[in-house]
């Protein structure tokens, strides 16, 4: 599709090519740092759940392939944003291995956790922002950005609240505090910064 056919009125085009394709990259690294993770995970429960944000990570590629066709974009062009989102993942990932390469899986499944609050935290910035761009585009780029957002938003938020939860509980536990596993959060079924919010609220009353 010509650029001249997108309709994104006084936004920057560059910019918002820039923002798709660095996270399309995210997301691709999102499934690495999920692989990785999978092998230092030590709780069940944990390990079941990252299991299923694994596949859902797998989606979100799909989703903004789609995207990328939709807009015009060419879906492997390079970057330097995406070549330094990458070099993140990367080391991410080599982090973990790192970690489990010391022989101490408690402390492995910790720096996962840790790794995956990481990752999480700029897919959920990246969501947000391509969030924004669909309510100010028109056309088939604004149905196709706004379609995969509606279907990832709720997934997001849940993989950042979550292991957040889940990072805060297993270190409790390293500590020899009180822990809660799996996390308030989970057990809630949080998708909002307030619903986690009330539930580490909820859980530090009752320790």
């Amino acid at each position: 599709m010509a650029r001249g056919l997108l309709n994104w009125g006084a936004m920057k085009t560059k910019q918002v090519e820039e923002l798709v394709l660095q996270s399309l990259e995210h997301e691709q690294g999102g499934v690495k740092v999920y692989s990785t993770a999978l092998t230092c995970v030590v709780n069940d429960e944990l390990k079941k759940e990252w299991a299923t944000y694994l596949e859902q990570t797998r989606t979100h590629v799909t989703a903004l392939e789609s995207v990328c066709g939709a807009m015009g974009i060419d879906a492997k062009r390079e970057t330097p944003g995406r070549l330094v989102v990458r070099h993140v993942g990367a080391a991410l990932v080599e982090a973990m291995k790192l970690a489990k390469s010391g022989g101490d899986p408690a402390a492995a499944e910790l720096v996962a956790c840790e790794v995956v609050v990481l990752a999480e935290t700029k897919d959920h910035a990246d969501w947000e922002l391509l969030g924004k761009c669909a309510e100010h585009l028109s056309g088939p780029q604004a149905k196709a950005l706004k379609s995969a957002y509606e279907e990832i938003e709720d997934q997001e938020d849940e993989h950042l609240y979550h292991t957040k939860g889940w990072c805060r509980e297993l270190w409790l536990q390293s500590l020899g505090m009180k822990a809660m596993l799996p996390p308030p959060e989970e057990r809630k079924h949080v998708k909002t910064a307030i619903g986690a919010a009330r539930a580490e609220q909820e859980a530090d009353r009752s320790r």
